[in-house]
């Protein structure tokens, strides 16, 4: 047991481990957000509708992510797994339908292959945060959580710049061809670099059994405060992603730029405003956290709060360099969430139910946020269209910004709950 322990803390094999996973995460996002930035030419090459693109950005991949996600976490959970091999596996999957999308010729064969990435990607990130938990001690889990979670930004980051380079020089089907071979020679340097070898050297506690997918979740569900993690979770992806998505094609209609206008500039500020908020956010959560662990989800409930008017100025704006200025404050603050978020619901759940308690807030993220808000906010702009024209994309975001706070009230309400129930299984 004392061999193992040290083993899953040696600094440098932590180290090695936590920024192979980012590589891997940033590919995860890169494959998954490069849609974005190629929808606006993909719909008027196919003739899309705009619910037919929310449909296709979202709710087809996020559907089969988060289902495919609860058994793959329950087989990532058993102590026999090897997680690493799990994750490289998963990589070659959603790399390979990252690239079929650029051969699709109709709508119904680039939903097929958005669906084999949400397949591929449901492997990924139970498995990663369950292996960081394992490995990283409580204290500094947040950061651990934020640095992995950075993957996000600067994924979506090279998504929208490459993606959107690559659209104006080549075409749409070039540019998933090329941003998803890479990740199939990563998987390689996964299965050499991701260790997890001394799981079997830590077996279950005395009197506890390994339990079955459904009787995992009725265990986490049946608590309150881990319930309303995930609501403020899914809250916080549902707004982010139907944002993202609607944002990039708002700066196309209305503004008048080309996909590789937004990639290079919505892009590039918006992804080092990610970057910044995702590592503040896990910084200022693991030292608040020291004095007050009511103080865990203060930064991302303030922060959601405060960003609300600052969202919507920035869709007024008439010139689009301002809009673009006034939009990187409120990305800083609406990504603070990431670290405090994964590192609390880790601390919530028993070791033997980390990656099923990942796959959870992934189903409620995705499956509500990636799969119903690009939906959602496209439907909702087809309805207004009659009246508002091009500009409904514009409205669409001014209700989009008033609902972050939702998800401000619902972290303040958890910041009661937590000092009594972290890592009180571990």
């Amino acid at each position: 047991m004392s061999t193992g322990a040290q083993t899953a803390h040696d600094p440098k094999a932590v180290r090695i481990m936590l920024i192979t996973l980012l590589v891997v995460y940033v590919f995860n996002f890169l494959d998954r957000q490069i849609v974005n930035i190629l929808a606006e030419p993909i719909r008027k090459d196919l003739g899309l509708s705009d619910t037919q693109i929310g449909l296709m950005t979202g709710l087809a991949f996020a559907l089969f992510y988060t289902l495919l996600g609860l058994p793959i976490a329950r087989y990532a959970d058993r102590p026999s797994t090897d997680r690493g091999r799990l994750i490289a596996l998963a990589l070659v999957v959603w790399s390979g339908m990252t690239a079929l999308c650029g051969l699709a010729q109709n709508f119904v064969q680039l939903l097929m292959a958005r669906i084999g990435v949400g397949v591929g990607e449901a492997g990924c990130t139970p498995a990663a945060h369950s292996l960081i938990a394992d490995r990283v001690p409580a204290e500094r889990r947040s950061g651990a959580m934020a640095f992995y979670a950075l993957g996000i930004p600067i994924g979506s980051l090279l998504g929208m710049v490459i993606g959107g380079y690559l659209s104006d020089v080549l075409g749409w089907r070039h540019a998933f061809l090329f941003v998803g071979a890479p990740g199939i020679i990563m998987s390689v340097f996964v299965i050499f670099l991701v260790k997890d070898r001394d799981r079997l050297a830590r077996p279950l506690p005395e009197g506890v059994t390994a339990e079955g997918m459904l009787a995992s979740m009725r265990i986490l569900l049946a608590r309150p405060t881990f319930v309303l993690m995930l609501a403020a979770a899914s809250a916080c992806s549902f707004l982010s992603y139907g944002k993202g998505t609607w944002t990039t094609i708002f700066f196309q209609r209305t503004h008048g730029l080309t996909p590789g206008e937004v990639g290079l500039w919505f892009g590039i500020g918006g992804g080092v405003a990610g970057i910044l908020g995702t590592w503040l956010g896990g910084w200022l959560a693991d030292r608040l956290a020291s004095k007050d662990r009511r103080n865990l989800v203060l930064a991302p409930a303030i922060g959601m709060a405060v960003a609300v008017p600052m969202a919507i100025s920035s869709y007024l704006a008439s010139d689009w360099r301002m809009s673009l200025a006034l939009l990187l404050v409120p990305t800083v603050l609406n990504s603070l969430y990431y670290g405090p978020v994964f590192s609390s619901v880790q601390g919530l759940v028993a070791p033997r139910h980390r990656a099923m308690a990942s796959a959870l807030l992934l189903l409620g993220q995705n499956l509500i946020g990636l799969g119903m808000g690009p939906l959602f906010f496209g439907m909702l702009s087809d309805w207004i269209k009659p009246g508002f024209g091009e500009e409904s994309v514009r409205y669409v975001l001014y209700g989009a910004a008033l609902l972050g706070l939702v998800p401000a009230l619902l972290f303040w309400l958890l910041r009661p709950r937590l000092p009594g129930e972290l890592d009180r299984n571990a």
